[in-house]
């Protein structure tokens, strides 16, 4: 049997099942092609499906920095996934250093989208190898609680993690490999489309409003020198703990002010590891123990 005929049979499989699928795999291995095909799939079997999207970096729904939650109530959405229903601000657009803020923001919106749904399907991220990567992985698995986990490789690669997961967690696990069509991306042309969504989650018009230093999770450490938080990216928050949308930080005046296309709601603003720069939306990955205390 090849490729193509185990990927639809997989599917036929899993649109029977009720739960959380899991998708897991290194880089351009096609989670997000698999998991548009999985949803599409799910519709036509008139099940209620949701994507769960956390990968941070390489985002589909939703911005980057950000961990998406879509509901698919037609073939319609699945065009306009970019267009996230629920946010989770994680700060980072790579795990490293970031793994306790990623693992709860996908279990946050996963516990969400259960209450809904009658078949959920989380896309995650190509960090998957080293401490990090099973660290990362463990713990998704551990907190969101997936009744199916399906890895994709391209050689021996998930095969450690894999082991891992089959070891602590009775989630039925299948290891499958990578469609031959699927082409890999560059880092360049990465860089490139994440830059492309980040200036478009900072669409004009685009307002400025002045911040008061107490705003901020976390809390901004007394005597901080403001202008070191210049171009610092944030999440706009409600008081429910939700994700509105981004902004980013501009020092100006001796005071801040928060830049972004939307301030709806917001209550608070939690500061991410990344510096974005409004001109090329290209980012900087920063530690905001350095930033806070100059350690």
């Amino acid at each position: 049997m090849g490729i193509e005929e185990i990927h639809s049979a997989l599917i036929d499989d899993l649109v029977r099942e009720r739960g959380l699928v899991m998708l897991i795999g290194g880089p351009d291995t096609g989670k997000t092609s698999l998991a548009k095909r999985l949803l599409n799939e799910a519709l036509r079997a008139g099940r209620r499906p949701a994507l769960v999207d956390a990968d941070i970096g390489h985002s589909s729904v939703g911005p980057p920095a950000c961990v998406g939650l879509k509901w698919i109530h037609g073939p319609e959405d699945l065009d306009r996934l970019n267009h996230a229903d629920d946010l989770r601000f994680v700060g980072a657009v790579s795990p490293d250093g970031a793994v306790l803020q990623s693992v709860v923001a996908t279990a946050s919106l996963v516990e969400e989208a259960r209450t809904e749904s009658d078949l959920v399907v989380l896309d995650t991220s190509g960090t998957v190898s080293g401490v990090i990567g099973q660290t990362l992985k463990y713990h998704k698995a551990e907190l969101c609680r997936p009744e199916m986990i399906v890895a994709l490789q391209r050689g021996g690669e998930m095969e450690p993690v894999v082991d891992m997961l089959r070891r602590f967690f009775n989630a039925r696990v299948e290891l499958i490999g990578v469609d031959p069509s699927v082409a890999p991306i560059s880092i360049e042309e990465r860089r490139a489309e994440r830059a492309k969504k980040f200036e478009e989650a900072f669409a004009p018009p685009r307002q400025r409003w002045r911040v008061q230093p107490t705003v901020f999770a976390p809390t901004l450490p007394e005597g901080l020198d403001l202008s070191r938080l210049h171009h610092m990216l944030v999440g706009l928050h409600d008081t429910s703990g939700r994700c509105r949308g981004l902004g980013v930080l501009s020092y100006e005046d001796d005071g801040l002010l928060v830049v972004a296309n939307r301030g709806e709601e917001m209550r608070g603003l939690r500061l991410g590891q990344l510096r974005l720069h409004p001109d090329t939306f290209d980012t900087e990955s920063i530690r905001l123990r350095e930033v806070m205390f100059g350690l």
